[in-house]
């Protein structure tokens, strides 16, 4: 899986439902994999962010290219990325110490 299925799958818990869109079951509502780019994107980014503060987690950034849930902290070359790279370590089981959760 890449960075962005791991995110779909286990943060927002979205099933794929053809190789190309995503089925958001919480919602009622398929998303095509190519509108669902949070690297890129910020307002997707974002949404990654809201996601995650619903599920507890505090974030932090300092507005550029570093951003923080809990203790995780992820950089990247835009804000988008960090909070994408950020949001994979929460989601990637092995990569986040179960004390950091």
């Amino acid at each position: 899986m890449d960075k962005i299925e791991v995110i779909a799958r286990r943060i927002f818990g979205w099933k794929l439902n053809r190789w190309d869109r995503w089925y958001d079951y919480e919602n009622n509502k398929f998303i095509p994999v190519s509108e669902f780019q949070p690297e890129h994107n910020l307002d997707h980014a974002n949404l990654i962010v809201e996601k995650l503060k619903e599920l507890g987690f505090t974030y932090k950034t300092n507005g550029v290219s570093e951003a923080c849930f809990n203790y995780v902290c992820e950089t990247g070359e835009t804000l988008a990325e960090a909070i994408t790279n950020a949001a994979y370590a929460i989601a990637d089981n092995s990569s986040v110490p179960e004390e950091w959760l």
